[in-house]
């Protein structure tokens, strides 16, 4: 992937569909605000267009239009949020929380002043007080119709007293007319009646109680009716002017009185305006539902125009503003995922925005410079690394690093080995352990390490485990000189080198040098000695009479003693001159067998038991040296057991012949006797080291060499019962061209 095509990599691309839904918001959004701004100037009355049934309807179509040209763009952008975050883009999350965020920052407000518009429309259309206008209106109309049938009950009650009057002076009628007309127009002008008479059912003024032009309107049968009943109310004159009543005189047949009484003009007036008011407050409230449903119409389109334009806007701004956001956090995915090569696009437009993608990119090309400063470096430490680790692991020394406190930092292959020789845990525990608790041999040589002055320190120690002694060569090594300061030095490189081998080489070289030189000059000598003293005994044997047994004695003295001086001899010849191992195909059970069998006739007192595999060993070796060499460590076996300080009451040797998986081939020899010394045991196997007054000191270490031109060599060990020894012997199983080669090296070496 080059670097153009990384820069772009992950980016959220722009879609020609999210341009122009912008455009067209945008221009969508404009058009909706002028409508809504249109819409309350004309309401509002401001403007010559008068806001007429047709013009108030065809406003609100076109705000609804808008409406719902601003629905589906917000529509469009919803649904390419809710794709962003199925798609899980970068920055989704973050973009649908602006958005909420600012739809509800716009909503808010919005809906608050809505409810607040709202009760301000119904408070100033419709305030408190005009309830109680309108129940004062009602109110003033049912006090102007109870005001009418007040009048009425009066003139009701007055007409039944004057009837009831009439009646008691009926006599007065019959015998005195005028006197009874006296009366009665007395009675009617003091009731202040218009206008009485008493008439006939068919309309015949019998007498009248006022002048003789008064008026007197002749009422309907069916009111006449209702007056025999006494049901009759007041009978209404002149458009209501007027009250008449009819009541009943008894003591007259067929004769009513006639009563009428002119209405207070304010109680004619006062109901027909109340019921006008009442009607004209009736129409301002019908009125008033209109102008309330048209203004809150109305203030709902503007309102929910504001508020979508709001929400288009706080959308379009959320999109400005995530839009380098996810740029950023794809790009910062991307980082993570190792890729440095990415770059930001940036635009001048976005501000800090595009200052934050500038600084994003610089960082990366930093990073991307220092990563290729660490790689190379890091491939140079590692082709030193693994340069380092070829060397270790080559290195037959165990190599331990340890820091300024003596905690272990690294080992290698041959260290562990010594560790696990020591049994000091797995090899994970080994690491930051301190080399002092790993092997308490070396405590003072690091200690005295950290205070010496020099970069290098030597020294030897003896490890000895599990019956195995070790002479290692110690090298300590710093970094850099001693801190005076602190007193304590940096890290260090111990290394542990295996002398054992050399040591004895070394050792059994010298002894070899030496056993030449005795054998030469002493057993050139050995000879005419012994052949002067046969000679005596020969010459002046049978002259001698007197001490002649003192003289056999004296002269057999110095042949036997010259025998042992030259059997001395022969074994310093041997040992300084090994025979050539030669190496033959051969039954190796069958050697171990005559060992034992050889063993087990010359002490018959000593239990032998032998394991050997079945099928049989076949290997390249040289029987007679190997006969030899388990005969001198069978042989030590039964010395062992026959030198016990305490006595042995099953004296009992074994004789194992394994083969390992590795190749090598074990003769383990066993015994119940008193074993090995625990100190300088390793000793044993230099020449002329032996634990006995009689012994030369020779046998372990002629063992050692025959064992060595094999190709293997001897332990000394404690027996696992825990008394008694337990010696070792290995070699490698040879084919004839290893077996070859081994004889010829061992050739050379001698």
């Amino acid at each position: 992937m080059t670097s153009s095509e990384s820069s772009r990599a992950g980016q959220p691309p722009e879609t020609a569909t999210g341009s122009w839904t912008m455009r067209l918001g945008r221009i969508g959004v404009v058009l909706a605000l002028l409508s809504a701004v249109s819409t309350l100037l004309i309401f509002a009355d401001y403007t010559p267009i008068r806001p007429t049934n047709d013009v108030v309807l065809s406003l609100f179509a076109l705000n609804g239009l808008f409406i719902l040209i601003l629905i589906a763009l917000l529509a469009v952008e919803i649904w390419r949020l809710i794709k962003a975050r199925r798609a899980q883009a970068a920055g989704a999350r973050l973009h649908i929380r602006i958005v909420a965020l600012f739809s509800i920052i716009a909503a808010v407000p919005a809906i608050i002043i809505a409810g607040v518009g709202t009760i301000t429309l119904e408070r100033t259309l419709n305030p408190a007080f005009m309830q109680d206008v309108r129940g004062f209106i009602l109110n003033t109309g049912e006090a102007a119709r109870l005001f009418s049938e007040s009048q009425c009950r009066a003139l009701l009650r007055e007409s039944r007293l004057t009837a009831s009057d009439l009646e008691r002076i009926e006599p007065l009628f019959r015998e005195n007319r005028a006197l009874f007309r006296e009366i009665f127009e007395s009675r009617a002008k003091f009731l202040s009646f218009s206008s009485a008479a008493l008439i006939k059912t068919n309309g015949e003024v019998v007498e009248r109680g006022t002048s003789a032009d008064s008026r007197v309107v002749t009422p309907e049968a069916t009111d006449f009716e209702e007056a025999k009943k006494d049901s009759l109310t007041c009978l209404l004159l002149d458009e209501g002017r007027t009250f008449v009543t009819l009541q009943a005189v008894a003591g007259f047949t067929d004769t009513f009185l006639y009563a009428e009484r002119a209405v207070d003009p304010f109680a004619v007036e006062f109901p027909r305006q109340a019921q006008g008011l009442i009607s004209l407050y009736d129409a301002y409230d019908a009125h008033r539902r209109n102008i309330q449903v048209a203004f809150a119409t109305m203030y709902a389109l503007i309102a929910l125009i504001m508020l979508l334009s709001a929400m288009w806007m706080g959308l379009s701004f959320a999109n400005r503003l995530a839009l380098p956001i996810r740029r950023l956090i794809s790009a910062t995915d991307q980082v993570s995922a190792g890729n440095l090569y990415v770059q930001v696009p940036t635009h001048r437009s976005e501000g800090d925005f595009a200052r934050l993608g500038d600084t994003f990119n610089n960082m990366t090309s930093e990073l991307r410079l220092q990563q290729n400063r660490l790689l190379a470096a890091s491939k140079l430490n590692d082709e030193r690394r693994l340069f380092t680790e070829a060397v270790l692991s080559g290195v037959p020394a165990g190599v331990f690093g340890i820091d300024g406190k003596g905690r272990i930092t690294v080992m290698n292959a041959y260290a562990h080995a010594i560790a696990d020789d020591l049994g000091a845990g797995s090899a994970e525990e080994r690491t930051g352990k301190e080399i002092g608790a790993l092997i308490p041999e070396l405590s003072e040589l690091v200690e005295a390490a950290q205070q010496a002055s020099m970069r290098v320190y030597q020294g030897q120690i003896t490890l000895n485990r599990k019956g195995r002694e070790r002479i290692y060569n110690v090298r300590i090594a710093s970094e850099r000189a001693q801190d005076n300061d602190s007193g304590q030095g940096g890290n260090r490189v111990v290394t542990l080198d295996d002398i054992t081998d050399l040591v004895s080489a070394q050792r059994t070289s010298a002894w070899a040098d030496v056993a030449r030189r005795i054998a030469h000059e002493i057993k050139n000598p050995l000879t005419p000695i012994q052949l002067s003293a046969e000679r005596l005994k020969r010459k002046y044997g049978r002259v001698i009479t007197e001490d002649r047994e003192v003289f056999d004695q004296c002269t057999n003295t110095i042949v036997r003693q010259v025998d042992d001086i030259k059997r001395m001899v022969d074994e310093f010849s041997s040992f300084a001159r090994m025979p050539k191992a030669r190496l033959e195909e051969d039954d190796l059970n069958e050697c171990v067998k005559q060992v034992v069998f050889l063993m087990r006739v010359g002490n018959p007192d000593i239990e032998f038991e032998e394991h050997l595999p079945d099928p049989s060993i076949r290997t390249w070796f040289d029987r007679r040296l190997l006969s030899q060499a388990m005969t001198n460590i069978v042989k030590n076996a039964t010395e062992g057991i026959k030198g016990a300080e305490t006595h042995i009451a099953d004296p009992k040797i074994t004789v194992t012949l394994t083969e390992g998986d590795d190749g090598h081939v074990f003769i383990d020899i066993i015994d119940n006797g008193k074993g090995f010394p625990k100190e300088n045991r390793q000793r044993l196997l230099e020449p002329y080291m032996t634990t006995r007054a009689e012994g030369t000191g020779l046998g372990l270490a002629i063992v050692a060499k025959i064992f060595e031109d094999h190709g293997g060599g001897i332990e000394l060990l404690d027996a696992p019962s825990g008394q008694g020894a337990w010696v070792r012997l290995w070699f490698t199983r040879q084919n004839s061209a290893s077996a070859a080669a081994l004889g010829s090296g061992a050739a050379a070496a001698q």
